[in-house]
């Protein structure tokens, strides 16, 4: 391919096409300048194209250049990192649409494209955003096939046919590789972009930061149990524990985090599950009490959440065994019992004095627990996410004031009266419930699933856990919050779109399920098919091999089926070297078919004219072929092979399958 042939107006067409494509994806996280800067550089090259307009000289140039860096760094804050480069990439994938000039600038300009296809899924890889990347995909194959100076190619819409046909060939061979090439950990990780928002819990907690997750419908996980489902009284998913209190926030204090891991013991039955946990930009994993994984890099920190080394940019799957009836440190240290009665000096003195009161009444702190319950079970407390503001003892305005407010409210008023009275404690933030898919399979707990619940110590009997919510709102564990919230009609009230909203309405629901399963097939079969779960699939196969084996039976086998291929597509043992011989070679067997053999040194002008008049019918077609035939090979005419093919498929037809003669 020659650099100094112009590009053809067909490629143009669709690399215009093609960068229209590639740019609709990142619109949720570019700059409104970039909108601009394709706009203005695409009608400046139509106009080039239609010479009304000059290329930019090397001033111009340069000016681009720096405008766009200027542009990335006011709107991003810096020249690093992914989202800075991200659109660094796309300012200069629209650049180089104005500079270029010859077929070699347009081949750099389409694999430019393509890789900017890959970065998309750098910011959302769901199926509906991978469905849609065949389009660009398409448009840079049909850019690729113009550049070719054919009357084939100067027709945009064969031209799109013919790219699609070849992506559809290329799927079989992506399948082979998908399953059976070996699946290789990252080299490295990247960041989540961070205007991606991302809902969910952090490291500490006050009652509006839960209100606020109450009113996401954001997905934060989706779980698949081995076996039955547990009773939804049950799903308690711990994510993290805070135990330090400063007044108005709970939070996780320094110490948790470099404490050994806790004693335990296994009771009761046991839960084996598979999650698929959205992004969430912190290193704990969900899981119910007490959790064994056996994904690297992560362990069971001291305060029984699973923890990882990185944070979770991506989404994560993982398997999981849990024991919610579990012992859990019935020796604990000292360090961790003083972090559990942690309290401010001073402020919500009522709340101190009724814990007084409670401690001299009960002694025994199983008693207490069970009286502050029933205190909230018996009273006039009120279940809302609209609470009155209480003020600035916050413990003492909601217990005696206000009495209204949501699990935050309710966990942390418990664990402040229980180490006022001096018995460990401790809040728990996690998730409770979730919603059960239309096929029964798997749960799915979104961000208004989120909740706080208490856990306290006993000597021998280690911490149990109990939830002061169930006492004011049993539905809210038992049936979920939308029925939780019914009478006041605050569910989701900020999102009046949301098809959560409108679960009653039988096939909107249906539908909302449908689509949720199959993205979570997409997320467990495609996104989560990681080593792991190859090597499982290869082996329920193939039985039980070692994985060193299995990888090299694969990459050889892998090897010697793109051989067989490639030897099956190419064919070297049918093809001479010499195009235009094989052709009329095949047109001397076409013809010896027909009783005509060319004499030995008769030539081509010759054989097609005593052909002709053997065969007057079909004159005009042997004629047609010499006469191209003897213009490519003797008349050094650079006339493409497809016109020699095309001529002898002419001739093929014309002919009849029986000579016939008077």
């Amino acid at each position: 391919m020659s650099t100094a042939q112009p590009i053809p107006r067909v490629s143009l067409t669709w690399l215009l096409v093609a960068q229209a494509l590639v740019i609709i994806p990142h619109l949720g996280h570019l700059p409104m300048w970039i909108i601009a800067l394709w706009l203005g550089c695409a009608a400046w090259r139509v106009q080039i194209f239609r010479m009304r307009a000059r290329y930019p000289n090397a001033w111009a140039k340069v000016a681009m250049m720096l405008g766009a860096g200027v542009g990335v760094f006011l709107s991003r804050g810096s020249l690093i990192g992914l989202d800075a480069g991200v659109v660094l990439l796309i300012a200069a994938f629209i650049l180089k649409l104005v500079e270029m000039r010859t077929r070699r600038d347009a081949l750099v300009l389409i694999l430019l494209g393509f890789f900017a296809v890959v970065t998309s899924y750098l910011f959302d890889d769901g199926i509906v955003a991978a469905l849609f990347s065949l389009l660009p995909v398409i448009a840079l194959l049909a850019a690729l096939i113009g550049l070719q100076q054919s009357a084939f190619a100067s027709r945009p819409w064969p031209t799109l046919r013919l790219a699609a046909g070849l992506l559809l060939q290329a799927l079989p061979l992506m399948l082979l590789l998908f399953l059976f090439f070996p699946r290789l950990g990252p080299l490295w990780s990247l960041p989540l972009p961070k205007d991606q928002g991302v809902t969910g819990l952090a490291e500490s907690m006050a009652p509006a930061d839960i209100a606020e997750l109450s009113q996401s419908a954001e997905l934060a996980f989706r779980v698949s149990f081995d076996g039955p489902l547990p009773p939804r009284a049950a799903l308690y998913w711990r994510a993290l524990t805070l135990d330090r209190f400063d007044g108005r926030r709970w939070s996780q204090s320094s110490g948790a985090e470099f404490a050994p891991a806790p004693a335990w013991a296994r009771r009761g039955p046991a839960y084996g599950y598979s999650v698929i946990m959205q992004p969430s930009a912190q290193r704990w994993l969900f899981a119910l009490d007490v959790g064994e994984t056996d994904l690297p890099h992560t362990r069971l920190m001291g305060d029984f959440r699973l923890q990882r080394n990185q944070p979770v940019q991506r989404a994560l799957q993982y398997r999981v065994s849990s024991w919610p009836q579990a012992l859990r440190e019935p020796q604990a240290s000292p360090a961790t019992l003083r972090r559990a009665l942690q309290l401010p000096a001073d402020g919500d003195p009522r709340s101190r004095a009724w814990a007084e009161q409670l401690r001299q009444r009960y002694p025994q702190p199983q008693a207490l627990v069970q009286a502050l319950l029933g205190q909230f079970h018996d009273q006039p407390f009120r279940y809302t996410l609209r609470p009155p503001p209480v003020g600035v003892d916050s413990i003492d305005g909601f217990l005696f004031d206000t009495r209204s407010g949501f699990c935050a409210h309710y966990a942390g008023a418990m664990v402040f009266v229980l180490r006022a009275a001096g018995i460990p404690a401790r809040v728990v933030a996690g998730y409770q419930g979730g919603e059960l898919s239309e096929s029964g399979n798997y749960l799915q707990v979104r961000q208004f699933d989120a909740h706080a619940w208490v856990e306290y110590w006993l000597a021998g009997q280690g911490w149990v856990s109990v939830d002061p919510t169930f006492q004011v709102a049993p539905e809210r564990i038992e049936q979920g919050l939308e029925q939780a919230l019914a009478g006041e009609q605050s569910f989701l009230e900020g999102s009046p779109l949301s098809p959560l909203r409108y679960r009653n309405i039988g096939w909107l629901n249906r539908l909302r399920l449908g689509w949720d399963n199959l993205n979570y097939d997409w997320q467990r079969w495609v996104l989560g098919y990681q080593g792991e779960q190859q090597l499982q699939l290869l082996q329920g196969w193939f039985g039980r091999v070692d994985s060193r084996d299995l990888v090299l039976v694969m990459v050889g086998g892998g090897g010697a089926m793109l051989g067989l291929l490639a030897l099956w597509l190419f064919q070297p043992w049918r093809r001479e070297r010499d195009v235009q011989q094989r052709l009329y070679r095949q047109f001397e067997l076409l013809l010896a078919r027909h009783g005509l053999q060319r004499a030995a040194g008769e030539g081509p002008r010759d054989f097609a004219e005593r052909a002709c008049r053997l065969l007057p019918a079909q004159a005009v077609a042997i004629r047609a072929f010499g006469q191209a035939f003897e213009a490519q090979r003797y008349a050094g005419r650079s006339l493409p092979s497809a016109e020699l093919r095309r001529h002898l498929r002419h001739l093929r037809r014309a002919l009849p399958w029986r000579l016939t003669r008077a």
